[in-house]
């Protein structure tokens, strides 16, 4: 029995794509940028539920290659037709991975590319690689605006399964027009640094180097997983939540609640990641376009990766299935790309007493995760589940770092690091939007900061060991673009001012920042200007459905950012009402030799802690360990 926030099938998805092609004359000129689930207002949902309401819907963002014109549709999978067709002047579709295949061959046979690829001694084109990125539109060339335009750096790989981002074909950059798939211009500075020796493998075969010995290790339940999955709904010890897809997001997790008392509290309505902004720091000409919008202009759910057990998953493993499409409206199913299992966690709660003796109770954690490749990088989350409430989210960074020729033998740039011979990686960060839609014991949630303050010296206190915390209500949305503050310890509860725990306070959930850091932009440059979400740690709106994306519905080649700064313009109120928290965290990249030629993890994470939400610690009915 499927549920209304289920993500579309592939018998779905199918359906979709034919209503469009036979109500709207979508024909082979055309792609198809994206189709997804339009998923039922919070309002809806009960009667949906329940079947008193029997409707549902995809979002279709298609566009004609012939004139570029793009369009988003509704369509009514229920009534079996196109019910809203709006036409989207200006606008580009996110980049398909469709068009980035197609330009990497286009490229390879291109004449103008084999003779400069030639001058660089290079002619075995199986070896070679165009990576194709998006523009910014402050950066398209005047000759060609209005157009869909791409531009690659082309690398090649030393061996047949060497690796192709250790070199890079400096100053060589094609710039293509991606509607008629042709090459527009050849930017070529000429070779650079090809003789120099580059030590850029990591496969154990082309290593230099012998293994490690490790002994193995194994994790097993002998009866089975602790957690429940019918369909894609998931419970375990006491959380309950709805797992969700979709293509740019990927992993969604809906209607988290959890079981208190034999009472089901609702937690969130909803938890994702809405936009991935990556800003490279180096203004050189081959990477002062580099500014990658990870989830608004690719998706992490068409960039999800099949998982595999002993590699990306360790212990009792559930798989689940996703489903995506290419850019002609066909299924695409994406297997194990979503990882279900348990972990033990350490030390949940100890004390050691006198006469009691010691009490202690090992924590165990609920992970959900998925795996992205983003051409060279990989980005794996991971959400995680307390037994004590408390809920992590943690994303690592891997995969290969970009990198460029220096600009003369034996110089060091400016903007980067030395991480081979003659190569550098430029500086970069990483900027992760998450869009927390916090529903504590229902919708009717007001934003609270809350910071900590020393006392003065004084009568009272003369050793000035005083503390205080002020929690401070966010009434606007002009209030609710907070910072991060490390003097203060600044943080943010989401509280719920008519519901009381036993004590008498309001119940309350508390993010915990981390990871946060501030933009280092110049606020007139192309790249903030694209993504002014970056500007601050915290923005806090009321609930909208169709206030899904913080830079926009379409980043590509934007000048602006028409989400968040343009919502929260009218400062709408955001007291004691349906509030979104989107939460700014991630990496600031100052590379180094040690992340070369495939980087170590880089790890962040940032927290929702219950604060007032229970009476007491709600994992003391965690039983003792067995023993053994």
């Amino acid at each position: 029995m499927s549920h209304p926030l289920d993500p579309l099938t592939a018998d779905e998805i199918r359906r979709v794509a034919g209503i469009v092609r036979r109500d709207r004359g979508v024909g082979e000129g055309w792609r198809f940028a994206s189709i997804e689930l339009r998923e039922p207002d919070k309002t809806d949902l009960p009667a949906l539920d329940e079947g008193r309401l029997d409707r549902r819907e995809a979002i279709v963002v298609c566009w004609n290659r012939a004139d570029g014109q793009a369009y988003r549709a509704v369509v009514s999978l229920t009534g079996d037709a196109v019910s809203d067709w709006e036409h989207l002047p200006g606008q580009q579709p996110n980049m398909t991975v469709d068009e980035w295949h197609e330009c990497d061959a286009m490229l390879r046979s291109h004449p103008a590319v084999l003779e400069a690829l030639a001058r660089r001694g290079v002619t075995d084109l199986s070896r070679v690689l165009a990576d194709m990125w998006a523009y910014g539109a402050a950066l398209v060339p005047d000759r060609y605006v209005g157009r869909r335009i791409g531009w690659c750096d082309v690398w090649y790989r030393g061996s047949e399964r060497g690796n192709p981002y250790a070199h890079h074909l400096t100053g060589l950059h094609p710039i293509v027009d991606l509607n008629t798939m042709t090459l527009l211009e050849l930017e070529d500075s000429g070779p650079a640094g090809d003789d120099v020796q580059i030590m850029g493998e990591y496969l154990p075969d082309l290593l230099p180097m012998r293994l490690r010995e490790v002994a193995p290790l194994h994790i097993s339940q002998p009866d089975g997983p602790g957690f429940a999955l019918d369909g894609t709904l998931l419970s375990w010890q006491n959380w309950r939540l709805r797992l969700g897809f979709n293509h740019r997001e990927g992993l969604v997790l809906h209607q988290v609640a959890f079981s208190d008392g034999g009472r089901l509290r609702s937690v969130a309505h909803r938890l994702s990641f809405a936009e991935m902004v990556v800003p490279y720091r180096d203004a050189s000409p081959d990477h002062y376009r580099r500014t990658a919008f990870d989830i608004g202009e690719w998706g992490l759910g068409f960039m999800t990766t099949s998982l595999t057990l002993g590699c990306d998953c360790l212990g009792e493993i559930t798989y689940l299935d996703a489903v995506v499409h290419d850019s002609k409206g066909e299924p695409v199913t994406i297997p194990n790309a979503i990882c279900v299992h348990e972990e033990d966690s350490g030390v949940l709660w100890k004390h050691v007493d006198e006469r009691a003796g010691a009490e202690v109770r090992r924590a165990r954690r609920l992970v959900i995760s998925f795996h992205v490749t983003v051409a060279n990088y990989e980005y794996l989350v991971y959400w995680r589940f307390y037994q004590d409430g408390a809920i992590e989210c943690e994303v690592r960074a891997t995969g290969i770092m970009v990198t460029s020729h220096t600009a003369a033998p034996g110089s060091r740039p400016a903007n980067g690091t030395l991480v081979d011979q003659g190569i550098y990686a430029p500086f970069h960060q990483h900027f992760i939007v998450a869009r927390l839609d916090l529903d504590v014991d229902g919708p009717g949630n007001t934003v609270y900061v809350t910071e900590s303050r020393p006392a003065a010296p004084g009568d009272d206190d003369p050793h000035a060991l005083g503390l205080t915390v002020s929690s401070t209500p966010l009434r606007t949305e002009s209030e609710g673009r907070q910072d991060y503050d490390w003097a203060s310890q600044r943080g943010w509860k989401v509280v719920n001012d008519t519901v009381r725990n036993a004590m008498g306070t309001p119940v309350g959930y508390k993010l915990v920042p981390a990871a946060s850091f501030p933009a280092l932009l110049d606020p007139a440059s192309p790249a903030y200007q694209r993504a002014k979400v970056i500007g601050h740690t915290l923005w806090v709106t009321p609930y909208r459905q169709d206030e899904r994306w913080p830079c926009g519905d379409f980043p590509v080649q934007a000048d602006a950012d028409t989400g968040l700064p343009a919502w929260t313009a009218a400062d709408r109120p955001i007291e004691n009402t349906d509030v979104v928290l989107w939460y700014v965290f991630g990496i600031h990249h100052i590379t180094r030799p040690e992340d070369w030629p495939v980087m170590p993890s880089d790890i962040v994470s940032f927290w929702l802690k219950p604060f007032g939400f229970f009476d007491r610690n709600p994992a003391l009915d965690v039983p003792p360990s067995h023993r053994h």
